[in-house]
C-alpha cells in the first residue's frame, strides 16, 4: 500500500507548454536584442508579479515609465500571451486522468496570472477535471515560499506526509518538502510513471 493519498500537480511545463520566445521570435527577429529584452524588460521576475496577483495593466505602466520605446513590444506579451501556451502535453494529461479515473485525489498548485488561467482553462477541459486548484493569483501567494503550500494543504485538507507534488522547477519542488510534502521534480511522462511507482503509486494501463 502508498502511503501517498493526495497527488498536487504543478500546471505549466507539465501538463501545458509554456514559452515566451513563440511570439516574440516573431515581434523581436533579432536573438541578442530578443536576450535583452527578456533579461531587462519583460523578465521573469516581472511576470512573477503578476502570479502573484499584480494587474497586468499596473505591470505594463511599470516598465513603459522606464522603457518607453519598448511599449508595443511590453503590450505583446500579455496580447500574445495565448501562444506561448502552444500545446498540452497529452501524454502527461494521460497520466494525470487515469489517476484520476483510478480513483486518487489529485488537485492542482500553480503560478498563474488569474486571468490567464482562466483564459487557460477554457482551452484546456483538462484543467477542470482535478478535485481543485490553487492559482497563486488568486490567492496572492507564490511557489517557493511556504505559505502557498500550507495554503493549499489547508484548502483541500490534504495530509502533507501523505502528499506528492510533481513540478518542473527544483526551487519549487524544494519548496513543498521544505513543507513537509513528497516531492519530484518533472522531467517528462515516463519519468513521471516512474516516480509514482517508486511512491507507490501505480498508473493503470
Amino acid at each position: 500500500m502508498s502511503n501517498i493519498r493526495h497527488i498536487v500537480f504543478d500546471i505549466g511545463r507539465v501538463l501545458i507548454h509554456y514559452d515566451p520566445e513563440i511570439p516574440y521570435s516573431r515581434l523581436i527577429p533579432d536573438a541578442e536584442r530578443r536576450r535583452w529584452f527578456f533579461e531587462n524588460v519583460c523578465s521573469h521576475d516581472w511576470n512573477l508579479e503578476q502570479d502573484r496577483g499584480r494587474t497586468w495593466e499596473e505591470a505594463e505602466a511599470l516598465l513603459i515609465e522606464v522603457h518607453p520605446g519598448e511599449e508595443e513590444n511590453i503590450r505583446a506579451f500579455r496580447r500574445y500571451w495565448h501562444e506561448m501556451v502552444s500545446h498540452a502535453y497529452d501524454d502527461t494529461v494521460v497520466v494525470m486522468e487515469r489517476l484520476i479515473d483510478d480513483g486518487h485525489d489529485v488537485t492542482m498548485l500553480t503560478n498563474f496570472a488569474a486571468d490567464t488561467f482562466a483564459e487557460a482553462r477554457q482551452r484546456f477541459p483538462f484543467l477542470n477535471r482535478p478535485r481543485g486548484v490553487t492559482v497563486s493569483g488568486e490567492v496572492r501567494l507564490i511557489k517557493p515560499d511556504r505559505e502557498i503550500y500550507d495554503h493549499h494543504a489547508a484548502s483541500f485538507g490534504l495530509d502533507p506526509q501523505a502528499t506528492l507534488f510533481i513540478d518542473d522547477s527544483p526551487k519549487n519542488v524544494e519548496g513543498a518538502r521544505a513543507a513537509g510534502w513528497q516531492a519530484v521534480q518533472f522531467v517528462d511522462a515516463g519519468q513521471l510513471e516512474r516516480d509514482l511507482e517508486r511512491y507507490g503509486v501505480l498508473v493503470s494501463a
